[in-house]
Order: C-alpha cells, then structure tokens, then sequence
C-alpha cells in the first residue's frame, strides 16, 4: 500500500502538499487559537509539516495517518528536527478507514477528500474521531471562476464543472452537512504558483539525473503541458481553501 511513485518525484522538495504556505498555515493555527495539549488527528497528512508545526508553535499533540511510505518517512524526520517526535506520531496505513481510539479535539483531511469518496463521505469519516464540540478542519478546491468550457474543467483536473462548487456553494454545502464554517484561510495565486512551479524544478531535476527510467516519458510530457496549463487554467479558475467547521447543535 503505497502511492504511485510520480507523486513522491513531483513532490520531492515540498513540506506542505497543498497549495497553502507556511505562513498561511502558520495563520490558521493562530486563529484557531488551540489550548496547549489539544488532541489532534491528521488524516492524508502527508509529510505531517501542520501537525508538526502547531506541535512546537501551540503544544498539540497527535497522530498523522498517510498511504505513502516516503512521505511518512518524512513527516517522521521533521517531527525530529523540530523537537517534538514525543507529541506526534506518524502511521503508515489507509486514512480512508482510520478511527481514532478516542475522541479527538481536531480532526482534520487538508486536499484529500477523496479518502472519503468526495466530501460528505470524508465529513462523515471524520466526525467518527471527533468529541462533540471539537473543530473539523477540510481543505477542499472550489472553482474561483465558473469554467467556460470543458477544457478547462479537464486542465483543472475535474471531469465535469459540476464536480466542484463555487466558494459560497461550498461555504453552503458545508451548512447543508449540519456544520458551521467558523474560521477559513484560502490559497491565492501566489499559493498555486508557490505549490505547482516547484513541482517543475523537481521533475526536471529528476529527469536530468534519471533519463532512462521507466517514467520518464510520462514525467517528460508532464513538465511540457504543466507550465502552460498553469497559468491558463488552474491559477484562474481554481480556488482551495482551508476551512474550521464545528457541528451545528439541535
């Protein structure tokens, strides 16, 4: 159980595998403003850099879930470097099926709701982890421009424009799930492009240093549609955001 190995390539040097910076992220745990000690459960927690930093920034504890073996790995290394290795564990194993052992301050999925087939399912998943009155954080795309073609719905990697709402759509699908949005933070363009480029850098580097490796025309093809597909697309039309929801009482 593993993800494919393009992904590890394509994110090799990143912390966060979002479109969200440090400093956003920094934000959020700020706002969110967490008593020392909270419990807090990261499901798809990829390299584990939220659960790591508002580990040594905010004293919370917990645990990371991630299919990936390499990014575990790594998660587990920064947990070292920062310190704070005896407040977090990383797992390796399946989030789609991960329950916590007991109910959790904060639970969180950030750009990875398909672990619950889409985003009712992954709320769900989620609030089976979750004491009452605690905080669910989702990071989740939303169209920040309606698509004007099926190009562009494709080059943003959606199948069909109704596979993603707008950002009040979402905002409203989140009420009609029976939970409050109490605080977001939201990627910009600056974020895509700080998430996306480097991801260029990295499959050129590695194909540079792998030219006969098995994915190297597949990674090839990717680094010449990528750039252009970027900034014609995905940096106009596509939003992503991370939002705090508390279940809505009565």
């Amino acid at each position: 159980m593993d993800l494919p190995r393009s992904f590890t390539i394509r994110e090799h040097s990143h912390r966060i595998l979002n479109p969200v910076t440090a400093d956003k992220l920094a934000t959020l745990g700020r706002a969110l403003d967490l008593p020392p000690g909270s419990r807090l459960l990261d499901l798809a927690s990829g390299k584990g850099e939220m659960l790591c930093t508002w580990a040594r920034d905010h004293g919370v504890r917990g645990t990371g879930v991630d299919v990936s073996t390499v990014f575990t790995a790594a998660a587990r290394a920064r947990a070292a470097e920062l310190g704070v290795d005896g407040a977090v564990t990383f797992v390796h194993g399946d989030a789609s099926a991960y329950v916590a052992d007991e109910p959790v301050d904060v639970v969180s999925c950030i750009g990875a709701t398909w672990i619950g087939g889409g985003l009712p399912g992954t709320v769900e998943l989620l609030e089976r982890s979750l004491r009452p009155g605690g905080l669910m954080l989702i990071g989740e795309p939303y169209w920040r421009l309606d698509p004007p073609d099926q190009a562009t719905v494709e080059a943003c990697h959606m199948r069909e424009a109704g596979d993603l709402r707008s950002l009040p759509g979402l905002v409203g699908q989140f009420g009609e799930l029976g939970w409050d949005v109490v605080e977001m933070v939201l990627a910009d363009q600056d974020s895509w492009d700080r998430y996306v480029a480097p991801q260029w850098l990295n499959l050129r580097r590695w194909l540079d240093s792998n030219p006969d490796d098995e994915l190297a025309a597949e990674l090839r093809a990717e680094l010449d549609e990528s750039p252009v597909r970027h900034v014609r697309y995905q940096r106009e039309y596509l939003g992503w955001g991370i939002f705090a929801l508390m279940r809505r009482s009565g």
